[in-house]
């Protein structure tokens, strides 16, 4: 009898080891890749206000809710009540870095949402407002209105999934624009590109 290939489980609980490994990786990324895009181009130096864009959000997007989705994976109610409350944080982090470049913007008198970066991280940003609330209104377990409700558990689910992966390419976009320099871009987008299927998926 052909039995056919083993069936991969999406959204598996991972080992201890590696939860982990991904919290650790979205942790050390974020701060690291944060504060090297921060610096671009080469030479550039801390610019104040602007740097602080590329380093809220990417703490806020890969290290926190990075973090989160990997801690939602785990299951129960500390590990659902953590996952909130570190999504909330990355998205008060990226709220920071959205008004970091607003203030960027205003500073120099350059246009705002003139390019795919500065539109897809507003996209994903506004998804991962949606998402939080949506999230904080039926889905908390301790109040949530509608929280056995599978459709809306659902939609929370992947809209969160397609939400990051959307983060993650904004950070790409973002730093294209600062730098063509395709070493520093490869190095950059890889761990990002890893972290879907570590973090996300």
């Amino acid at each position: 009898m052909v039995t056919g290939f083993p069936k991969i489980k999406a959204n598996a609980k991972p080992s201890p080891m590696r939860y982990r490994l991904a919290v650790a990786f979205c942790s050390l990324f974020s701060l690291g890749g944060g504060y090297f895009a921060a610096l671009q181009p080469s030479g550039a130096g801390w610019r104040d206000p602007f740097s602080y864009h590329p380093l809220l959000m990417m703490i806020g997007f890969v290290g926190l809710m990075g973090s989160a989705a990997v801690t939602k994976k785990l299951g129960g109610y500390t590990n659902t009540k953590n996952h909130g409350i570190m999504s909330f944080l990355g998205l008060l982090c990226a709220f920071g870095g959205l008004y970091a470049i607003y203030q960027n913007k205003e500073k120099f008198g350059k246009p705002h949402l003139n390019s795919g970066h500065s539109v897809v991280g507003l996209l994903a940003l506004t998804g991962a407002t949606s998402v939080g609330l949506a999230g904080a209104v039926f889905l908390h377990p301790d109040f949530g209105s509608d929280k056995q409700n599978k459709t809306i558990r659902f939609v929370h689910h992947w809209t969160g999934k397609i939400t990051l992966i959307a983060a993650f390419f904004s950070c790409m976009l973002g730093l294209n624009q600062l730098t063509e320099n395709p070493i520093i871009l490869i190095g950059f987008s890889f761990p990002l590109v890893a972290l879907v299927p570590l973090a996300v998926m």
